[in-house]
């Protein structure tokens, strides 16, 4: 409904012919703004998933009308006892300059709603916004107390009691939020409501908790049927010892999350909202594992249970009738996963809290390791180690998160640090080839395939130390605590080559799961693949290993890799075959790609290329890998040429067509699609890029461009910023339009569009749209300055004719003369002088600020005796103030304190002069 609230709704389509529309939809709040995810099972209101109930209205009803609807359907349809109902409303925001909404408040009051049950908030409570930017406006909320008995519970409203809990949200959305922060009023007024289908069925079943419904009950019930513990009995806080109670909560509740968003098609994953899935299955799994201490299986064995629950709301769940064993297998398999990095980090802080000193802190640096390597929620390393009654060193914690932020914002430049231990050097290199150290087979790097589900599996990897590497010399052994090169009989980690990053990860030795050996960068270097690990232990030749790479990061590099390879063949079908890769850079954040060209991009262009990358995604094509003899590859038609520095055989990379049909003998095949010749690490199928957006093109030199772009949730939200931002600058052009005959409103918005500029250039968004953007701001600019400029020669020649009568012809005019700005004090003195030649002219214009403005010229015939800038100068010193120019004009301030003494001093510097 977004584009219904912004006017830009297509005035033909579906959409804005709605004007009311009621509706219920399904809701996580697990991430974002409007995150609920902590508050779950600690209360007995919060969920990650509930169904929200709307009532909407476009353009049609407002404030009364919606007030009067809900206020019916609680009190005469629901029967609910008015004096357990409490409404507020917004209360004002001076900074922003908005008042109390008391429009709101008289409605409630016309209602029969006590005044003692109308109450004011603030902002932070009663003012609704969805993000940074977007519709927004004052709301009124309808609160229940679960207590009553005729008690005055305002005094709890917005406190966090369970005891008076809100049930209604009225929006009432009036305005949009711009980019800059201010707000500016929607074309047309709309309601937007919502009512929690959880918290009003707690009212009407006449219960004090979402969780004693019949919505939650059957679940609770199967939970104590399978883990056999105590029941469940409602308590919270202190009184719930053990925190039974809220395990129970938490995992009824996620279970019910897991299920709706399986159905929908999202499963637990790597990143946007199938990561945030994976955290609340994760957080699930504890509860039920640590504190329930059920048998693994338990939080899958709940889903008949919930099924069954929802059934009567959902249309959607019957679905989930035919795929119920499927989403049992999802939650089992990453709870499998997910218990085994349990124990393993339960092992890695029970051995850190061993070794360390009374009274100090956790280490930032293994908790940092369990993050990033083991994929461990923080809020569940602080739960452990709150148990233990030891507190994280959150300090060193937070800069090493930092680091991380800078070193994935920097680019390669920040990702260089001292590779002393990943390079060999010549001599060492000599020394492992002559002792005949076999190079390292890094083949598994491949082994990875599409599971069941869509999701990617990485195979596991068993690899021995052949040898260390420290301070450019070859070593047997390398002691607790320094960094080293290690390099192994095999891996499965990419080392940085082709240019795509290297893996990053962790090896632990076998039979030794309590420690982790965190692997930074990987290096290969003839042959040899050198990975750069911190001894958290002392590591030694001969130690066997388990090698975990971080999957988050090499699907995001796989992704960037294989949409590089969609970017260069889209390039060469869009600019022509001539079209030749120059450079290019795959970092899990973004790509870069370096090309031939023949002068800019243009908008067009751009488009287009995105356009044949989005459709090859949307084909979902196969990535066909094989290594190949290099004599073979060469004959490939449409293959870029082949220089000596490729091994033999060669891997070649080829979208949509296997490579066997590629190296037919004069098969045109890799002209149409894109063929290559890669050593890095690639996608299965093209469907998993999901997006790709081009966020920056410039040329490098002349003759070569650089294009950076971003893919899947990043390239989804550059488009979503650049609309936010598009609109924003139709907004201003349509106030443009208007022309306004007012100065400071031309001024402001000649403000808005030089901020609007800035944030255009800097923002990730697609780079056509980049483009256009900035054309309309630029000529937004011009229009602006010239209407300020044309407003300003109106206003000074007002006051232009005003002085001549006043003044007539004189040979020294000195006054004061009220002006917005020196720029029309400046415009009222030149036309003054060009009116009345042979004049000389001092103006001072007060402002409200206690500044004073001074602008002066001097007729030619009076030069080279009387100056501008001197007098300028003199009077401003005497206005303790500063001035400059030329000798026909200057320009200067002072403060108002001696108004009189400085038109005195003006005068007395003129007569001297003349």
């Amino acid at each position: 409904f977004k584009p219904v609230f912004l006017g830009t709704v297509h005035p033909r389509s579906e959409l804005a012919q709605h004007r009311r529309v009621v509706n219920s939809q399904k809701c996580v709040r697990a991430g974002g703004k409007h995150n609920d995810l902590e508050d779950v099972g600690r209360d007995t209101y919060h969920h990650t998933f509930f169904e929200m109930l709307g009532n909407w209205s476009f353009g049609d009803y407002f404030k009364e009308e919606a007030c009067s609807m809900a206020w019916e359907l609680l009190t005469e349809v629901y029967e609910i006892p008015r004096d357990r109902l409490y409404v507020t409303y917004f209360g004002g925001d001076s900074s922003l300059g908005l008042s109390a909404d008391e429009e709101c408040r008289d409605v409630w009051l016309r209602l029969g709603v006590p005044a003692s049950h109308v109450l004011p908030f603030p902002l932070k409570d009663n003012f609704w916004e969805m993000g940074d930017t977007g519709p927004c406006g004052p709301c009124t909320e309808i609160h229940y107390d679960h207590v009553g008995g005729g008690r005055n519970a305002a005094a709890l409203v917005n406190k966090g009691s369970p005891d008076v809990v809100e049930i209604w949200n009225l929006v009432f959305m009036q305005y949009n939020r711009e980019v800059e922060g201010n707000l500016l009023p929607l074309p047309q007024h709309h309601v937007d409501t919502g009512m929690g289908l959880e918290r009003l069925v707690t009212v009407l079943q006449n219960k004090r908790s979402n969780y004693d419904t019949d919505l939650f009950t059957p679940i609770l019930d199967a939970i104590h049927k399978g883990c056999g513990g105590p029941r469940y009995q409602g308590l919270v806080g202190d009184a719930d010892v053990g925190r039974v109670n809220m395990a129970y909560r938490v995992v009824a509740d996620h279970v019910r999350t897991l299920c709706v968003c399986i159905t929908d098609g999202i499963y637990p994953g790597l990143s946007g909202a199938e990561l945030v899935l994976r955290r609340i299955l994760r957080r699930a799994v504890r509860f039920c594992s640590e504190v329930l201490h059920a048998p693994p299986g338990l939080l899958a064995s709940l889903v008949p249970t919930v099924v069954e629950v929802l059934l009567g709301g959902l249309p959607e769940v019957w679905l989930t009738l035919l795929i119920l064993g499927q989403i049992m297998d999802i939650i089992n398999e990453n709870e499998a996963a997910f218990l085994s990095s349990l124990e393993r980090g339960r092992r890695i802080i029970e051995r850190t809290v061993q070794q360390m000193e009374p009274s100090t802190n956790f280490p930032a640096e293994v908790a940092w390791s369990l993050y990033g390597n083991l994929g461990f929620p923080l809020d569940l390393i602080d739960l452990m180690l709150e148990e233990k009654g030891i507190s994280l060193d959150s300090a060193t914690f937070n800069e090493l998160v930092l680091e991380d932020v800078k070193r994935k914002a920097g680019g390669p430049q920040a990702r260089q640090r001292d590779d002393t231990n990943t390079r060999l050097d010549v001599h060492s290199l000599a020394q492992l080839q002559s002792a005949n150290v076999p190079a390292t087979d890094d083949s598994p790097k491949y082994a990875y395939r599409l599971g069941q589900h869509g999701q990617y599996e990485f195979s596991p990897c068993q690899a021995t130390i052949l040898m260390l590497y420290r301070g450019q010399s070859l070593q047997k052994e390398v002691g607790s605590g320094q960094r080293c090169g290690v390099i192994l009989d095999r891996t499965n980690f990419y080392a940085e080559q082709g240019g795509q990053d290297s893996d990053q990860g962790y090896m632990m030795r076998l039979g030794q799961q309590d420690i982790l050996f965190p692997v930074e960068s990987v290096q290969l270097c003839g042959g040899y693949v050198i990975h750069e690990v911190t001894a958290v232990e002392t590591l030694r030749a001969g130690d066997q290993v388990q090698l975990f790479v971080d999957e988050a990061k090499r699907l995001a590099c796989m992704t960037n890799h294989t949409a590089t390879h969609l970017l260069n063949f889209a390039l060469r079908h869009v600019l022509g075959d001539n079209t030749e890769q120059r450079g290019s850079h795959v970092t899990a954040e973004r790509l870069r790609f370096d090309f031939d060209t023949k002068g800019p991009v243009t908008v067009e262009q751009l488009q287009q290329v995105e356009q044949v990358v989005q459709d090859v995604i949307k084909q979902n094509e196969v990535v066909h890998m094989a290594e190949v003899p290099l004599t073979l590859a060469r004959e490939v038609q449409g293959l870029r040429a082949v220089d000596e520095g490729y091994p033999d055989p060669v891997r070649i990379v080829s979208l949509g067509v296997p490579v066997e049909s590629v190296l037919t003998r004069d098969s045109e095949a890799a002209m149409q699609t894109s063929v290559e010749l890669c050593c890095g690490t690639h996608l299965l199928q093209t469907g998993a890029v999901e997006d790709l957006t081009i966020i920056s093109e410039r040329q490098l030199v002349k003759g070569i461009s650089r294009v950076i772009a971003v893919t899947g949730g990043q390239a989804k939200q550059a488009r979503e910023v650049g609309q936010c931002l598009a609109m924003e600058v139709d907004s201003v052009s349509l106030r443009m339009k208007q022309r306004s005959t007012s100065i400071p409103e031309m001024q402001n918005l000649s403000k808005e569009v030089g901020q609007l500029t800035k944030v255009v250039a800097s923002t990730a968004m697609p780079q056509w749209q980049r483009k256009e953007l900035q054309a309309i701001l630029k000529a937004l600019q011009r229009t602006a300055n010239t209407a300020i400029r044309k407003l300003e020669i109106q206003q000074a020649e007002e006051k232009v004719q005003s002085l001549l009568a006043k003044h007539c012809s004189q040979p020294v005019i000195i006054d004061t003369v009220p002006a917005d700005s020196i720029s029309i004090l400046m415009k009222v003195v030149n036309q003054l002088c060009d009116k009345s030649p042979g004049t000389s002219v001092l103006l001072l214009s007060p402002q409200a600020s206690g500044e004073v403005l001074c602008a002066c010229q001097v007729s030619k015939n009076c030069l080279p005796v009387f100056s501008a800038a001197d007098w300028a100068v003199a009077v401003c010193t005497q206005m303790e103030g500063k001035a400059g120019g030329s000798p026909i004009v200057a320009k200067g301030s002072g403060n108002a304190k001696d108004i009189q003494g400085a038109l005195t001093t003006a005068l007395e510097f003129a007569q001297s002069k003349l």
